[in-house]
């Protein structure tokens, strides 16, 4: 009797937990399958969008370079002490503007970012302590020029540079 019972539920059983067994893996593969389908769709959107704050922030960096700021700002006039005014007030304005772009750069990216705009002010405020308020404005534009022509590379070239390979990885 027992013999008997053993003989229809076992192969039963075995068919049942195989079938849970097969139901169980067919369902983790349509999950995964759905999570990959929603990675790739969610990566179409993103990467134009990464690639936009890519293209923002290097804009952002030419944009502060100091040869770029003095060429904007500098009227024949200008006093050194307003050239230093005009030309923190656009780096941190600019700055201010492109805040979000952080969002779609890796953290060492915008560290960088933010290295380069604090070197910036660094320089023109370290070489506005060489010279009179009062002073025309060309000389502190040269003071420029000759520290950035000893760099290697200046700050706004180097983080350039550190974009354009992560952009490079992207692809």
């Amino acid at each position: 009797m027992v013999g008997e019972i053993l003989k229809i539920t076992l192969p039963s059983l075995v068919v049942f937990f195989t079938a849970v067994y097969t139901l169980r893996a067919m369902i983790k593969k349509e999950r995964d399958n759905r999570r990959i389908d929603i990675v790739l769709q969610n990566q179409k959107m993103i990467t134009p969008l990464r690639l936009q704050a890519y293209e923002r922030i290097m804009l952002f960096l030419e944009r502060i370079s100091p040869n770029s700021v003095i060429m904007r700002l500098q009227t024949p006039e200008m006093t050194v002490k307003q050239l230093q005014k005009e030309m923190l007030v656009i780096i941190r304005t600019e700055f201010e503007h492109n805040l979000s772009q952080q969002l779609y750069l890796s953290i060492d990216a915008w560290e960088e970012v933010k290295i380069a705009k604090e070197k910036t002010i660094k320089i023109i405020n370290t070489l506005v302590d060489e010279l009179k308020p009062d002073d025309s404005a060309m000389k502190l534009s040269q003071l420029i020029f000759e520290e950035l022509i000893e760099m290697e590379q200046t700050p706004s070239q180097k983080a350039i540079n550190i974009l354009k390979e992560e952009v490079r990885l992207l692809f």
